[in-house]
């Protein structure tokens, strides 16, 4: 598939959620829901910001045991998201019930499920901290093939781990990509950034890109230019 741009509704206040959205849905693929706005406004506000764009990522990182995950995964096929995400590290079990509730929430095979490996406000100095001791790149390559053998559809991933992912986990297994950060934005809290262009040449699929277009003075703008930039 050729990449896809998708725009992060990162904040709590639902006329900037949904101004955002129906100003910026025609001209991206996909808008994400992450946590912030969903405990901020809950399952409505997805089924709003669905009707301003093609598809919808709702961010919500489902992290429990494997009853709980599949349930929700359920209920989050049934509110209209296109894509959905759970943690790799809550193990196999975890993401076997996940992926086999979304197949049957939705037989089409429409909806994609993926797993969060390692977050990209994380480097390995931070992984060291928390008891780790793989590389961070080392980790995501292990949890993204076991997220490939559990049934999952694909994995989030920094662009700096997406072309040893593609190599192992072959060319149609989904790498979703946070931390783009074009040269001319602020990389913000982001450790492990890349700019659009490198996403795309490293094999990354959909790009999530928030505060370079939603804080920009003209968003829509802002948006053009990333497009043309993964073009180029």
């Amino acid at each position: 598939m050729a990449a896809q741009l998708c725009v992060a509704l990162d904040g709590s206040d639902r006329n900037w959620i949904v101004t955002t959205a129906r100003n910026l849905g025609p001209h991206v693929n996909w808008l994400k829901v992450g946590l912030e706005a969903f405990t901020a406004h809950g399952p409505d506000l997805v089924r709003e910001v669905s009707t301003h764009v093609p598809s919808v990522f709702l961010d919500l990182k489902l992290h429990d045991i494997p009853t709980t995950v599949a349930r929700a995964a359920a209920n989050c096929v049934r509110l209209g998201a296109n894509l959905l995400n759970v943690h790799a590290g809550g193990g196999r079990a975890m993401m076997e019930a996940a992926a086999a509730s979304v197949r049957a929430a939705d037989p089409s095979g429409s909806t994609k499920i993926i797993a969060v490996t390692i977050l990209t406000s994380l480097d390995t100095t931070a992984l060291t901290e928390l008891g780790s001791d793989h590389q961070s790149e080392s980790l995501v390559l292990r949890w993204a093939e076991l997220a490939q053998q559990c049934g999952l559809d694909g994995v989030v991933a920094s662009a700096r781990e997406a072309e040893r992912i593609r190599r192992v986990c072959g060319p149609d297994f989904l790498i979703v990509t946070p931390g783009i950060r074009p040269s001319w934005a602020a990389g913000n809290d982001q450790r492990r950034i890349v700019t659009p262009e490198d996403a795309v040449s490293a094999g990354s699929n959909i790009l999530v890109v928030g505060r370079p277009i939603t804080t920009a003075d003209d968003p829509q703008a802002a948006a053009a230019k990333i497009l043309a930039e993964m073009k180029s």
